[in-house]
């Protein structure tokens, strides 16, 4: 049901950090940004993780840290200590910039650079100078097609809503607690203004330009200029950097790409699709020389994933180059995707309707939880997940948190999305844009190679759960960018009061129906599993 990424995929993004999603393509472990050595030289995964979450939650709750830094095994036991910072998040008063500014800081303090068999701290990144050999350059894609009005049209089970086709499949969403009331108003919102999707004064970069779930395809489509970054040609060949180029040229956007040698003005798009590209992680230094001089304003779209340690390689990578480029420049917003298999604190109509479902569900669901001893069909909500411990009546003023964590996932994935949450509440709090949305699980190429994953995802829709194909996602999510980037009042905007810091994750929410489902979704995820399987033999 809900999307496991032990596996390679991601609700928010797949193959984000390069086109093919090749897991050989992982930046070697020596190069780049790594894990911090200890004893002996070995760079302990978990024992990081289980630092940096201990980092962010002492000054909020000390003693909580000291339990985190006492997990044995961190691999299975990270799932507690990430809802539980969440919680302490959505109950303290001030905790969820604090534990933000506190996870930020672990993680820039403990990683490391390392170059030339030296490791050095992440804050060198700006002061290493490229060499001539590794400097980047541009080149530039121009679309073809003149740009001209445009309507809101999102593909869907092999036909396209627009207009009161879109508008009614909204109210069908709703009514099934597939996504949040705020996430249909921003929809409607781009639907009644054609007039936001002409973005040819809108730049974003997006790093992980040929992710399944990024907004690259959408973005030109609607005449942006787009800064793509993705790893080089050499590491998978020139056919994903030429799909990307054929998409750009077939369009009225702009698509500008790193290139590891200068090309004429008139160089074909062969020649620029053999030379376009960079591994992030190990050429940050000279990827941040690049954007800082990308003309501005713009938006940094972070997509990227990969499996495994190295997608929190990445991510730190990543947050590397966003702290170094927000420093410097104060024309730069942010703007993510993220998962909804992660823990998240809801507003209270979301516990109540979820309640609501729960009272509702049939005899033989009720039947089947007093059979398993309570294991099946737990409630989403039960006393322990209310924002109070267990009072209704914190329920009805605080809400709660969703755990919608998947063991399987494991900690590095969570790590990684964590800290692209941290950086988002840290950048608002600091005056920045910031469009971070949680998209719905999603059908791509990743889940669909994992038999287990492929089969939970055909069997969710019999639990309430609404699986997207990567068209639908990628389009609503790059809908719900332009509002964000247009829209004066969007909860993106630092000048937008929210009730809560962490409104900024639940406005505009599409989680698929995780979160007003009934069920908690490990109750229900070997069922799903069980009914797929049977599903994809018939």
């Amino acid at each position: 049901m809900a999307r496991s990424s032990a596996s390679p995929s991601d609700p928010a993004s797949d193959s984000a950090s390069h086109p093919a999603s090749d897991p050989g393509s992982s930046p070697p472990p020596d190069a780049g940004v790594v894990f911090p050595a200890g004893e002996g030289g070995a760079r302990s995964t978990s024992a990081t993780g289980r630092a940096v979450a201990a980092d962010a939650v002492r000054g909020v709750a000390p003693e909580f840290a000291d339990e985190v830094l006492a997990t044995a095994n961190w691999r299975t036991g990270y799932v507690r200590p990430f809802r539980e910072m969440t919680r302490l998040a959505l109950l303290r008063p001030g905790a969820a910039t604090a534990i933000s500014a506190a996870g930020l800081a672990s993680v820039h303090e403990r990683f490391r650079f390392r170059r030339g068999g030296e490791d050095l701290p992440l804050s060198v990144l700006g002061e290493l100078v490229p060499s001539p050999s590794a400097t980047l350059h541009t080149a530039t894609v121009t679309g073809t097609r003149p740009p001209g009005p445009d309507v809101l049209s999102v593909p869907y089970r092999g036909g396209r809503l627009v207009a009161d086709d879109l508008d009614a499949q909204l109210d069908r969403w709703l009514e099934a607690g597939i996504t949040e009331p705020s996430f249909a108003a921003a929809v409607r919102a781009v639907m009644a203004h054609p007039g936001w999707l002409d973005l040819r004064d809108v730049t974003v970069v997006v790093l992980g330009a040929g992710a399944q779930m990024g907004p690259l395809v959408s973005l030109l489509r609607w005449g942006a200029h787009v800064v793509a970054v993705d790893l080089p040609s050499r590491s998978h060949g020139a056919q994903s950097w030429t799909r990307l180029i054929e998409v750009a040229r077939a369009s009225p956007g702009r698509l500008s790409v790193p290139v590891t040698v200068p090309l004429p003005a008139d160089a074909p798009d062969d020649q620029i699709a053999a030379a376009a590209g960079i591994d992030l992680v190990a050429g940050a230094p000279e990827l941040l020389a690049w954007l800082a001089s990308v003309e501005g304003p713009f938006t940094l779209g972070n997509y990227v994933y990969a499996d495994g340690a190295a997608h929190v390689r990445a991510a730190v990578a990543v947050d590397a180059l966003t702290s170094a480029l927000l420093a410097a420049r104060d024309d730069v917003s942010l703007a993510f995707l993220a998962t909804p298999t992660d823990a998240f604190a809801v507003p209270p109509e979301v516990v109540a309707d979820s309640r609501r479902r729960y009272e509702e569900r049939s005899l033989a669901r009720r039947l089947a939880r007093l059979g398993s001893a309570g294991r099946l069909f737990r409630p989403n909500y039960p006393p322990e997940a209310l924002a109070g411990g267990g009072s209704d009546v914190d329920a009805v003023n605080l809400g709660a948190v969703n755990d919608s964590l998947v063991p399987q996932q494991g900690p590095n994935y969570a790590l990684a999305k964590r800290v692209q949450r941290w950086r988002a509440l840290d950048a608002r709090a600091a005056g920045r844009l910031v469009s971070l949305n949680v998209a719905p699980a999603t059908r791509t190429r990743s889940v669909l190679r994992n038999r287990v994953l492929a089969a939970a995802y055909a069997g969710a829709h019999r639990f309430g759960v609404e699986v997207f194909d990567p068209s639908t996602s990628n389009t609503l999510m790059a809908a719900l960018l332009v509002h964000d980037l247009r829209h004066d009042t969007a909860a993106a905007r630092p000048g937008t009061v929210l009730s809560h810091p962490l409104e900024l994750f639940w406005q505009g929410a599409n989680h698929g129906g995780l979160w007003r489902n009934p069920f908690e979704p490990r109750s229900v995820l070997g069922l799903a599993v069980a009914l797929g399987m049977v599903q994809r033999s018939a």
